[in-house]
């Protein structure tokens, strides 16, 4: 009996091996980490490295690791890992014992709106509501500046030390700022102005006030030598207008006048990589510029009528409409102005410029 029950045993025992190496678990897969993302999770450009798994052995028990601290970029989730519904019915569905089955899981779909090769997206700066008043205020009927969007301001030393960031929350989203006269003149106040306006987050240019005394040559050079070139400046403007305070009596003719702006110009917009814009007033204009430079921007004094009035068939993209402002940050009366379209035409202007 002891001799025939060993034979038995051996069987039993090869049987019971043979059983566990071919029914045992499956090695696990070395899944590498999701291709998935979100759009607040940024994906590396070097290869995830693979983690680390601890050695389990009979004589040492695996201590629990804290958890990993998300990075500063990643989305940190307290909860239970999301599974797609595919393999969720899998799980429920078929036993752990049991072969898994080859259906193979449903594909999630990609965002439609998603394009990868479309340029990021400009942060667009915020626009300060109108809220200037006016010492002279003029009824501009339906065609109001207030109902333009966004408005500015021209300043030069007259209106001394300017509180920026109190100018800028009563309506000043950009502002231009007085740099040059002629070919030997800068404005006391310029590199201040142009220094604190920018602390300040306004858009801002600088202009240069025409001398007809002067060659167009010494002063383009003049206003280059003092006016930063800067990326994300307001394109340069020439101020050209008939000053009778200007110890300049001269009045040249019509041809003369656009001879010299545009020698002017040219030199600018060589140097800055921005066409320059025209400033004028209504009765230079008439003179001079009527049909001319019709493809340069202008910006239009008109206090007293809409500019379609007083510049019939001219194109403009800003309209000085007060020089009567009165507004907070500022002891003196301030220009008033306003560009000629809505919050989405600036911020595409101001794109196109850089």
């Amino acid at each position: 009996m002891r001799l025939s029950a060993v034979p038995a045993i051996v069987l039993t025992c090869l049987t019971l091996s043979g059983c566990s190496s071919s029914l045992g678990p499956e090695p696990l897969l070395n899944v590498g980490p999701s291709p998935e993302t979100t759009s607040s999770v940024v994906r590396p450009t070097a290869p995830v490295p693979a983690a680390e798994v601890a050695q389990v052995t009979d004589a040492e028990p695996v201590q629990p690791k804290a958890p990993p601290q998300p990075l500063p970029h990643e989305l940190a989730w307290a909860g239970a890992v999301p599974q797609s519904p595919a393999f969720l019915q899998q799980q429920n569905a078929v036993p752990a014992a049991m072969p898994v089955p080859s259906d193979r899981p449903l594909a999630l779909s990609e965002p439609d709106d998603t394009d990868m090769d479309a340029p990021p997206r400009r942060s667009r700066s915020r626009i300060f509501s109108h809220r200037f008043r006016d010492a002279k205020p003029i009824n501009f009927g339906s065609a109001s500046p207030r109902k333009l969007a966004v408005h500015g301001v021209d300043v030069s030393r007259w209106q001394g030390d300017i509180d920026w960031p109190k100018l800028q929350s009563q309506g000043a989203n950009f502002v231009y700022i007085k740099a040059t006269d002629g070919g030997d003149h800068l404005d006391p106040m310029f590199r201040k102005n142009w220094r604190n306006a920018h602390a300040a987050g306004l858009k801002r240019g600088a202009y240069h006030f025409f001398y007809w005394c002067r060659t167009a040559g010494e002063q383009a050079d003049w206003f280059i030598r003092n006016v930063p070139r800067e990326a994300n400046a307001l394109p340069p403007v020439i101020d050209v207008e008939w000053n009778g305070e200007s110890s300049c009596k001269r009045r040249v003719s019509p041809e003369k006048v656009r001879e010299k702006m545009q020698v002017f110009m040219d030199k600018l917009e060589r140097h800055y990589g921005q066409r320059p814009i025209i400033y004028t007033a209504p009765d230079f204009y008439r003179d001079n510029l009527k049909g001319a430079f019709m493809d340069y921007p202008f910006w239009l004094r008109s206090v007293a009528a809409h500019p379609s009035k007083v510049y019939p068939g001219r194109k403009w993209v800003f309209w000085q409409y007060s020089g009567s402002g009165i507004s907070h940050g500022v002891d003196n009366r301030i220009d008033l102005n306003v560009f000629h379209g809505n919050e989405d035409d600036w911020h595409d202007w101001l794109s196109s410029r850089t």
